[in-house]
Order: C-alpha cells, then sequence, then structure tokens
C-alpha cells in the first residue's frame, strides 16, 4: 500500500493545522492541505515555508497563496534546514505509531494518524514548550 502524506505545522507551538493522507504525492494533495489550512486560519496570513517541490513551485501553489494574503517561503536548493521541524513532526509520527502497527487498509491508517495528531496537538508533552501540549502552550499565551 502506497501511501503520500502533507500536512501544515505551526511554528509558534508546533501543532498540525492540516494534513491529508493520500493515494499519490501530486497538486491535489498538496492544495487540498493548503485549503484545509486556509479555512482553519480565517483571516491570518501567516508565512508558508515549504520545499522546493514541484507541488510547492506550481503555479497554482502561488495562486491559492497570494489569493490567501499569505507570503511563502522556500530555502536554498540543497539548504533544507528549514523543514527540520516538519521532517521531526513525521519522525516522531512514524516512531510512536506508524511502525508500531501493520495496517491493512487506507482507511485504518487514515484514522489513526488522525489519532496521533489528535494526541500530539493536545497530550504529548514537549520540552520546548514548557511541558505543554502545543495547544496547552497556544491557549496560555493567549
Amino acid at each position: 500500500m502506497k501511501e503520500e502524506n502533507s500536512a501544515i505545522l505551526d511554528l509558534y507551538d508546533g501543532s498540525i493545522i492540516s494534513f491529508v493522507l493520500g493515494r499519490s504525492n501530486n497538486n491535489k494533495l498538496v492544495f487540498e492541505t493548503l485549503d484545509q489550512a486556509i479555512n482553519l486560519l480565517n483571516s491570518d496570513q501567516p508565512l508558508i515555508q515549504s520545499d522546493r517541490g514541484y507541488q510547492y513551485t506550481s503555479h497554482g501553489f502561488k495562486r491559492r497563496i497570494d489569493e490567501a494574503g499569505m507570503t511563502h517561503s522556500m530555502s536554498r536548493v540543497g539548504k533544507c534546514i528549514d523543514n527540520r521541524p516538519m521532517e521531526s513532526f513525521w519522525g516522531a509520527l512514524k516512531c510512536e505509531k506508524y511502525y508500531l502497527h501493520k495496517y491493512e487498509t487506507f482507511e485504518e491508517l487514515l484514522k489513526a494518524i488522525e489519532e496521533y495528531i489528535y494526541f500530539y496537538n493536545n497530550e504529548r508533552y514537549q520540552e520546548r514548550l514548557n511541558g505543554l501540549s502545543p495547544l496547552e502552550y497556544k491557549t496560555k499565551a493567549a
């Protein structure tokens, strides 16, 4: 079973604000993730950092970013350190959830990832957030 995923992480508190699991890594997957984030953010206009994948350099992605009034940032070629927070999340998800189980269906995997994201955002305490979960940290700051 081949799955591809796309997520947007809030660098302020490390929470995952949007996530889509798909069967192929394409523009549709990335656009759905961005559209989901735009809807959740209401009128907020954050900086969106991405890698240099073809989906993120496409005219369609640029158009969506511009229409939402957001700023798009990408690392220079070969300098992907800006992607560390997102890669760190994927590493945690794989170690703490994905590698511990065998998923028979796409739906089973999707449910497991959604459960993990809920746990990660609401219950997984992080030292860099003073021992709070991402959403506890955001709530306390507000």
